[in-house]
């Protein structure tokens, strides 16, 4: 059922909501809460939509106040819904000029009694939530930052003013983050050298996800930008390795611990209906929250150089004993292994095609040749000496040759002419 009034009054407004809550067959509803919703004009449907979905699990009023400030006479419109897939009941209420400035006094006498009063700000709402007019009247302030545009320095005036029963949608939306980095070290005790968070540009939930593991663990914590969606991964170094939770497409993350096999965790975005579902479960003051805003101004005003983690702290022990072992058995077998033998190889060649190396190398290969020469001189020598001596020692041997031919040549003639000598004779 709706009930449309115009130029009315709270009076007129809960005669209107008893008089639909009778219609309905429902004269008592076990509600157990009031919801102040502070929207403008644009953005009601979708808060009213999200706190009619959380009123299923949290049966409660929901009262839409819609500021429209202004210099006119004030005045109050009002639409009240009951039953039609409304699990409570649901107000709309338009406040015009100077009635927008007194909110509270609209608000306050249709509330329900006796019960919690939750105020709920979608569009960001005030530096203070605890000094607002109607934040005054609630008993848990429920704000998102993700609704501003300078989220670090809101975080900032809402330490400084924080009050009991003070919350903010981006520390809600890291409440599955922060249980399963938990239970993570409850699970494997380990000593935690650093920690990274990856988020997209301007996201108010990894600051908060920061200041918290820097507050808890006493580490150094290193943000990076991630294309997102939202919050996209969490890392704390330890000795063994990483323990990571990734998260690249906003619905599945994957868990992973040292010496374990990663798990698949589904981790899906949460809508703003289960945000406030969750701030509806618990009332009472959250002091985790208040410590990280603190501990938020705090790594605000630290250097830079605090907030990032060195190679040492990210590299594990495990991978390091690997690498030195590797270096040492690469050192021992240098001379065995053709594989460094060829790396050195490429490694000379590598240097020789620099432009700096090319008179490098001309020169290494003049001393070379000069060197080699210097150790050829002396064999040189010797052999032309011996060459020498062979020369002179052939040399009389074919000079005495040619004599005996000469003397035998005489013997012959003499010979021949003793023998003419015979033969005149005898004729």
């Amino acid at each position: 059922m709706i009930i449309d009034l115009t130029s009315t009054n709270s009076s007129e407004i809960a005669s209107a909501l008893l008089k639909a809550r009778r219609n309905a067959g429902s004269p008592a509803m076990g509600m157990i809460g009031t919801i102040v919703v502070v929207v403008d004009e644009s953005s009601h449907h979708d808060a009213l939509k999200a706190a009619n979905e959380a009123g299923r699990e949290h049966p409660s009023r929901v009262l839409v106040a819609i500021l429209r400030p202004g210099r006119g006479a004030g005045g109050l419109d009002a639409e009240v819904r009951v039953g039609e897939g409304i699990p409570g009941e649901a107000v709309l209420l338009r406040l015009h000029g100077d009635l927008a400035r007194v909110p509270e006094s609209v608000i306050t006498p249709l509330l329900l009694p006796d019960s919690p009063v939750i105020v709920w700000w979608p569009g960001g709402g005030p530096k203070v939530p605890a000094e607002d007019p109607l934040g005054k009247i609630g008993r848990r302030r429920v704000t998102d930052a993700a609704g501003t545009r300078r989220a670090t320095e809101v975080f900032k005036t809402r330490a400084e003013g924080y009050r009991p029963g003070d919350t903010d949608f981006a520390w809600t939306r890291l409440t599955p983050w922060r249980a399963l980095m938990a239970a993570a070290l409850d699970q494997y005790p380990t000593i935690v050298r650093g920690a990274e968070v990856v988020s997209a540009k301007g996201n108010p939930s990894a600051d908060l996800m920061a200041a918290w593991l820097q507050c808890r663990l006493g580490v150094p914590v290193e943000q990076k930008q991630s294309r997102g969606p939202g919050l996209t991964a969490v890392r704390m170094f330890t000795p063994a390795g990483p323990i990571a939770l990734t998260r690249p497409d906003g619905a599945v993350a994957t868990f992973s611990i040292p010496g374990q096999p990663d798990r698949p965790v589904a981790l899906k975005r949460r809508t703003t209906s289960e945000l406030l579902s969750e701030e509806l479960r618990r009332l009472d003051p959250d002091d985790v929250y208040a410590q990280t805003l603190a501990c938020m101004v705090e790594r605000e005003e630290m250097p830079d150089r605090a907030k990032v983690v060195d190679h040492t702290a990210r590299r594990s022990d495990q991978t390091a004993a690997e690498k030195a072992a590797a270096r040492t058995a690469g050192v021992a077998g240098k001379a065995a292994s053709p594989t460094l033998e060829a790396k050195a190889a490429r490694k000379t060649a590598a240097a020789a095609k620099k432009p700096g190396s090319a008179s490098k190398t001309t020169a290494a290969a003049k001393s070379a040749r000069k060197a080699v020469a210097k150790k050829a001189a002396p064999a040189a020598s010797t052999k032309a000496a011996g060459t020498a001596a062979t020369r002179k020692s052939a040399a009389p041997r074919k000079s005495a040759t040619p004599r005996k031919g000469a003397a035998a040549g005489a013997k012959k003639a003499a010979a021949k002419k003793s023998a003419g000598k015979r033969v005149a004779g005898r004729s």
